[in-house]
């Protein structure tokens, strides 16, 4: 009986699913790509709504971000994107540190790390060519810890860092810091509400940007995770959110968009 009770070890349970897809609202999540698995993302925002009825509300107005994201490993993946509201470029990694997990193993969090480079490439150097190819630059880095509290909700805390080589000194930081929060609640088997919020913690102080905020209803089609959502937010990157929102949510500077993300399976995991 003790040989067998030695045998019968408890397995690890590792949590899943903290979130349906990589991305919260306008933030990533602790969420990676399975092992040769290639998911699209293309991100739209539309003007402001208190821009009134002349642009329909803000819907005359339409920004985008095109985005891959491939799975290298099950906690490893490479991702590229390239956004219409500043012609940037955008390459990260991001790797999954830990899960969740019950059982052997107790763990209570998700802990993801991302690096980004950004390439803003407006203006051009025709239209300005006093601009340096390092003035364009900027990096990001962060680190998410989610847990999965129940079968319906979520919640992630994210410490975020961004650095920019050149701005405006008047009005803005080189470097930005920034803290994250973020949930989801499911209300159904395909539906669920998400929302987001980042607070900086070191603002200039002549700075005419505001702290991000969203909000979003996702809904899963087989396939597919669509999801509607209001924010203050114009950027669908990291810099552009954290350091670059000048939309006041209180006085209505909120734009509508969505995110739709579709996932392929490349390569068969081993």
């Amino acid at each position: 009986m003790k040989e067998l009770e030695a045998s019968q070890k408890p397995e690890i349970t590792y949590i899943g699913q903290t979130f349906k897809g990589t991305r919260i609202i306008n933030g990533q999540s602790v969420e990676t790509k399975p092992m040769g698995a290639l998911e699209f993302i293309f991100s739209h925002r539309f003007g402001t709504i208190n821009s009134g009825a002349y642009t329909l509300w803000g819907l005359d107005d339409a920004f985008v971000r095109l985005g891959f994201e491939y799975g290298l490993t099950d906690k490893l993946g490479i991702g590229i994107g390239r956004s219409s509201t500043d012609k940037t470029y955008d390459g990260f990694l991001r790797y999954k540190i830990a899960r969740q997990s019950t059982g052997a193993r107790n763990f209570p969090v998700t802990i993801t790390a991302m690096g980004t480079t950004n390439v803003k490439t407006s203006p051009s150097e025709e239209e300005n060519p006093l601009i340096t190819f390092e003035d364009r630059l900027s990096y990001v880095a962060q680190v998410m810890f989610a847990r999965k509290f129940s079968t319906n909700f979520s919640a992630q805390i994210t410490p975020i860092f961004v650095h920019r080589n050149t701005v405006e000194q008047s009005e803005e930081n080189n470097d930005d810091i920034a803290i994250g929060i973020g949930g989801r609640y499911k209300i159904t088997r395909s539906l669920a509400l998400s929302g987001e919020y980042y607070y900086r913690l070191n603002p200039h102080e002549n700075t005419p940007y505001y702290n991000s905020i969203g909000f979003g209803l996702d809904i899963e089609t087989g396939g597919h995770v669509f999801q509607l959502l209001f924010t203050n937010s114009l950027g669908m990157i990291e810099r552009a959110v954290v350091a670059e929102t000048d939309g006041d949510f209180g006085a209505g500077d909120i734009h509508f968009g969505f995110n739709i993300s579709r996932t392929f399976q490349i390569k068969k995991p081993k």
